[in-house]
C-alpha cells in the first residue's frame, strides 16, 4: 500500500536533492556534501565555467517487496546538484575525497580577471 502512495509523488524521472555547504578556507573553495551509501564509482563530480555539478545514485541495497513498510525516509535513487560557484576558481587543480558517507571538494580560488591596458602597437 505504501509503494502505491509513493508511486504518486515521484516518478522513475524524478531526481532527489543534495544539500551542500559552501565556504572559503584560506585560498581554497569548500564544498561538502553527505552521501551516506553511495560508492565513489556511482559519483561523478565535474565543474563547467563557474558550475559545479554532483550526479550520484544511491542504490538501496536489501529491498523487502514481500514486507509492510512503515518508513520510508531514505532517498534512493539517482540525485543531482548544480551549484553556481561564488568566485573565480581554478577548476584544473580541483579535488575531490569521500571519506565515511562525505564528499569534499576542493578548489583554488583564483584572483578576479584585472583590467589591463592594451599599448599601442
Amino acid at each position: 500500500m505504501y509503494q502505491d502512495l509513493q508511486t504518486e509523488w515521484m516518478t522513475a524521472a524524478e531526481e532527489g536533492q543534495l544539500s551542500v555547504d559552501i565556504y572559503r578556507e584560506g585560498d581554497m573553495l569548500v564544498i561538502r556534501s553527505l552521501v551516506a551509501g553511495v560508492a565513489p564509482d556511482d559519483l561523478d563530480v565535474s565543474i563547467s565555467s563557474d558550475l559545479l555539478t554532483i550526479r550520484g545514485k544511491r542504490e538501496q541495497c536489501d529491498k523487502n517487496s514481500d514486507s509492510d513498510v512503515y518508513y520510508q525516509e531514505c532517498y534512493w535513487g539517482s540525485f543531482s546538484r548544480s551549484i553556481v560557484l561564488p568566485c573565480h576558481v581554478a577548476a584544473d587543480s580541483a579535488e575531490a575525497q569521500l571519506k565515511n558517507g562525505l564528499l569534499e571538494v576542493r578548489i583554488p580560488i583564483q584572483a578576479e580577471g584585472k583590467q589591463v591596458k592594451v599599448k599601442w602597437g
